[in-house]
């Protein structure tokens, strides 16, 4: 049985802590999804003017507009065939934030040639990015993203680095605690950090075919460009 994230990430896949492993091969051959609950120890955006272009992104689901400590979180990882018949994984993320929760969606699928992720964002998906997934010496894992595009409608446009920025996403399995650790950080090259998340969490897992994919969880608009 093989993930899409064991197929992009081919004999790498195998140098992760093998609970890394477990997680990340949910999909369709295995026929499980993955719940993690636990805690943000910090939520964190940078200068103030970023924040109404977090305030605007998170209109559609895209990154989060707030900060705080030791917030509740979940993220939940689904997979799913889409309505173009493409194996896709849910990393759709949920921070109960005083006064009222907030969500950052992604969709994933295997990029065209295999060799990497195409990560959809939003409730949209008019964002999308590649992301190169990287085992470290330790057993966990890197995940970089690359190349940014915008698609609405008849439009296809790659986002300038000006107004674009680098995800970095590092996740370990803590064996004394038993909690995965994540470290999520966006920067643009220009202004430096935007936004960034880092905690820990815990994992249960179901069956996905029996369990399905829950109302709310797949995005509103689905976009068949890779």
């Amino acid at each position: 049985m093989t993930s899409i994230f064991q197929t992009a990430m081919g004999p790498d896949f195998h140098r992760l802590h093998p609970a890394l492993r477990r997680r990340f091969s949910v999909g369709l051959d295995s026929g499980e999804a993955c719940t993690g609950r636990g805690v943000m120890d910090r939520i964190w955006h940078g200068p103030a003017f970023v924040k109404p272009f977090l305030a605007l992104g998170a209109t559609r689901n895209i990154l989060v507009p707030r900060t705080g400590r030791d917030i509740p979180f979940v993220i939940e990882n689904v997979p799913y065939a889409d309505t173009f018949g493409r194996e896709t994984v849910s990393f759709v993320r949920t921070f109960d934030l005083p006064g009222r929760a907030r969500r950052f969606d992604a969709q994933m699928v295997l990029g065209p040639r295999g060799d990497r992720i195409l990560d959809y964002l939003g409730t949209h998906q008019h964002l999308a990015s590649d992301l190169h997934l990287r085992a470290q010496p330790d057993g966990s894992l890197l995940i970089r993203s690359g190349t940014h595009r915008f698609r609405e409608g008849p439009v296809d446009v790659r986002v300038p680095e000006l107004v674009g920025a680098t995800a970095e996403v590092r996740e370990a399995y803590d064996e004394r605690t038993g909690r995965f650790r994540v470290r999520v950080r966006v920067v643009n090259r220009y202004v430096g950090p935007l936004f960034g998340y880092e905690g820990s969490f815990t994992v249960s897992y179901t069956d996905a075919r029996a369990r399905g994919v829950r109302p709310g969880l797949r995005p509103v608009r689905e976009e068949a460009r890779a």
